[in-house]
């Protein structure tokens, strides 16, 4: 048995152990990848302390997604070749069922009785110097400078928001609003948004330092809104915030922020509207949204509630960032060795602010 080093969580709220696993053996229908750069979620401390209570078989070796080589390839494979550069995408979707398939997050969590028995299978992730992964989760990078693999781990946040907007037909032209701007997934919805065309995009949030940072960042394009916590002051503030109607609001706050604030946000949208819902409201108990039925119904609202992206997703963002459309230069990288996981975990959650990346270079 050939091994491979890797960091391992074997129970929650013990430190990750880097020792010597099994490498993963391939199979029909897929692809094993030599992991170079793998992102650190800001909030993964609270996943392997088991705050965020996320569904994970233990031991499991964690990481969604990441950048690397490919090592080995099935027979379905008629594109891919040894070597090529690719996004790993964490996203495993069951092949059994195209209009609803079961879910997992490779590495990280799973959703259902049917996500937990695809994380039997797709269980580990990127935390490894190799993983294997469904072919159709395998996207080319093109060439690019092993020094660069760092910087491309920015897709696996900005796909994220790129999937919300998918879901909300946004257009060029179009005017957002990001309630969550100031954070890592909001600040990361502001750049696709205008990597997608919008004319301009609402950015509300307290702290005012980063408003005026992502304005210098994307120009007059971005429309920043200082929050006082007053539902509907500060949903008027939004309104006057642009000249013209809120075509789409997409929100990604986290589970700690009042719905008061997140309704604020939603409620601006202008009639027959398009809503974006990737945050976390509710997830850590509490009220829930409570929305007014006579107002999404007369308004002809529409709601998506939506849970990462379709898996034609990293594709399309890849034509972005190669377009000049989308720049991954916004993003700090910091980068350490396996050896070194519990501090780049420690590290991420320490600095989750916007454009800030962790990565784990195996």
């Amino acid at each position: 048995m050939n091994i491979m080093k890797a960091a391992v969580l074997k129970s929650f709220g013990s430190p990750l152990v880097t020792e010597n696993a099994p490498e993963p053996v391939l199979g029909t229908g897929e692809v094993i990848v030599d992991v170079v750069a793998t992102r650190v979620l800001s909030y993964m401390n609270e996943v392997f302390d088991g705050t965020r209570n996320y569904a994970l078989d233990l031991p499991i070796i964690p990481g969604p997604g990441g950048i690397g080589r490919v090592r080995a390839i099935g027979p379905d494979a008629t594109k891919l070749a040894i070597g090529d550069w690719v996004f790993c995408d964490p996203t495993v979707r069951s092949r059994d069922d195209a209009v609803a398939p079961d879910i997992a997050l490779q590495g990280l969590t799973a959703a259902g009785p049917g996500g937990l028995r695809l994380q039997k299978h797709f269980r580990h992730g990127s935390f490894a110097e190799q993983m294997r992964l469904p072919t159709e989760n395998v996207t080319r990078l093109g060439a690019i400078a092993p020094e660069e693999a760092t910087q491309w781990c920015a897709l696996g946040t900005l796909l994220v928001p790129y999937g919300g907007f998918l879901a909300a037909n946004l257009r060029p032209g179009e005017t957002v609003l990001v309630s969550g701007a100031t954070g890592n997934f909001g600040s990361a919805a502001v750049s696709v948004a205008l990597a997608m065309g919008a004319a301009c995009v609402v950015a509300p949030g307290r702290n005012e330092k980063i408003l005026a940072d992502l304005v210098r960042r994307f120009g007059a394009r971005v429309k920043p809104v200082k929050l006082t916590g007053v539902e509907d002051d500060d949903r008027e503030s939004m309104k006057r915030a642009v000249p013209g109607p809120i075509d789409c609001v997409f929100d990604i706050m986290p589970p700690s922020v009042s719905t008061n604030v997140v309704r604020a946000a939603i409620m601006a949208v202008r009639a027959c509207g398009r809503v974006v819902l990737m945050g976390g409201v509710g997830m850590a108990g509490g009220a829930g949204l409570e929305l007014p039925y006579p107002w999404i119904m007369r308004n002809c609202i529409s709601i998506h509630g939506v849970w990462m992206y379709p898996p034609d997703a990293a594709s399309r963002l890849i034509a972005l960032v190669r377009a000049g459309l989308l720049r991954l230069a916004e993003y700090e990288v910091t980068a350490f060795d396996l050896d070194h996981a519990n501090e780049a975990v420690a590290h991420a959650a320490a600095n989750s602010g916007p454009f800030k990346l962790t990565v784990i270079r195996p």
